[in-house]
């Protein structure tokens, strides 16, 4: 026998409820969430040598040699940059 669609509907629901509740809530919501607050608490303990995101627009080759460069060394591109600018404001300031 052929179920109505309200009945369908509501074996759908039915089905969808109890999916709901046997998942565990996600990080965010529960006990993890006071771990986060700390977290966030910690971060504005940090000095000010503390990361600041930065864009600059480069020219294509530049940044594939920077990229290139990046892969043969253990640092990243992040730490590649900042000793080439530290490297090259000192010798600015050296002058």
């Amino acid at each position: 026998m052929a179920l109505k669609s309200t009945d369908m509907a509501k074996n759908m629901a039915k089905k969808l409820d109890g999916s709901l509740k046997s998942e565990s809530l996600p990080d965010r919501f529960g006990q993890a969430s006071t771990a986060q607050n700390n977290k966030r608490e910690r971060a504005a303990d940090i000095p000010a040598s503390k990361l600041v995101p930065v864009n600059y627009r480069l020219p294509a080759d530049l940044v594939s040699r920077l990229r290139d460069h990046a892969l043969t060394t253990d640092e990243g591109i992040n730490q590649v940059v900042a000793t080439a600018l530290n490297d090259w404001l000192n010798a600015q300031t050296k002058k």
